[in-house]
């Protein structure tokens, strides 16, 4: 039995299952398994009438808001990307009851209208999951503690570059910032 049940303030926020970023390997899942379990959870949502906003990322056709700060690791992206890159999974089966976000950035909530659409609907908790474990979802995951969201963090509805980039945020801050939970965890506490 879980530990914790959802309420009618909750939503599923699913960060960057798309195209291209599935299309890229990961670990220590694929692409696809994190997909499945996404898709179980939205579905679960939907057929609960709670709120589902799948989140993409996609840079703009001029390319100025990409950030460009000194960094030392490589952070260009954006040029080059094949036409559907940034089109959602079909698998997601998005529904005229979905909210579609689009972000320029790393986090869900710099610069779109995730936080006015959550508070509207008298949102108090989050249940996040997507690719990546440590970029967009940890970035949203930060933010949505910082703006007092309670959060439930899929395990096994994540994935990043490597097994390491996956496992870190969940050892060390994401039990700072909400729950971490599997997929099954989470439908049992909808039930």
């Amino acid at each position: 039995m879980s530990d914790f049940s959802l309420d009618a303030q909750t939503a599923l926020v699913i960060i960057d299952l798309q195209k291209g970023i599935l299309g890229m390997p990961t670990e220590p899942r694929s692409g696809a398994e994190v997909l499945a379990n996404a898709v179980k959870l939205l579905r679960a949502f939907r057929a609960k009438g709670l709120p589902a906003f799948l989140v993409r990322v996609a840079p703009s056709m001029d390319g100025k808001d990409h950030l460009a700060p000194t960094v030392d690791g490589e952070t260009k992206w954006g040029s080059g990307l094949p036409p559907d890159w940034a089109e959602l999974a079909p698998q997601l089966e998005i529904a005229p009851t979905d909210f579609i976000i689009t972000k320029r950035q790393w986090g869900a909530f710099t610069g779109t209208e995730l936080e006015l659409q959550l508070r509207r609907r008298g949102v108090k908790t989050i249940v996040l999951c997507g690719i990546s474990t440590n970029v967009g979802v940890e970035s949203t995951a930060r933010f949505a503690y910082e703006l007092g969201f309670d959060q439930v963090l899929v395990e096994d509805a994540m994935a990043a570059r490597t097994a390491e980039e996956h496992a870190f945020p969940l050892r060390t801050c994401f039990p700072r910032l909400g729950r971490v939970r599997s997929t099954q965890e989470v439908l049992r506490s909808l039930a």
